[in-house]
């Protein structure tokens, strides 16, 4: 990954509700929802959403899959693990032994 492709995860994620839309795609992969689905857990106006989905799917926070006459929408899961890994590459270069577990620090950070 370099710099200009995670610019473009963070700028797609600086909205609340596409926040909250990916989160909630997270919380249901594999299997993902459709766009109708994710509006009622959301309370969002269907129109709103479609905006919002379109804009992740471009940056490629999630990816659409078509089901007849709906669109199964999924968080892209291994893109995410990417933008981690990108941001952690250099994690305590100068001193190896003093970085952190991640998966201990997601769990600490829950609540924040």
């Amino acid at each position: 990954m370099d710099k200009l492709h995670a610019t473009k995860i963070f700028e797609s994620l600086a909205s609340g509700i596409r926040l909250d839309v990916f989160r909630l795609l997270v919380r249901h992969a594999p299997t993902g929802l459709v766009a109708g689905e994710i509006a009622a857990v959301l309370e969002l106006p269907p129109n709103n959403l479609s905006f919002h989905l379109k804009a992740m799917t471009h940056a490629g926070l999630i990816n659409v899959t078509q089901e007849g006459r709906y669109q199964r929408y999924r968080a892209h899961l291994t893109l995410m693990q990417t933008l981690i890994d990108y941001l952690t590459a250099e994690c305590c270069a100068a001193d190896a032994e003093a970085c952190f577990d991640t998966s201990k620090a997601s769990k600490c950070c829950e609540s924040i």
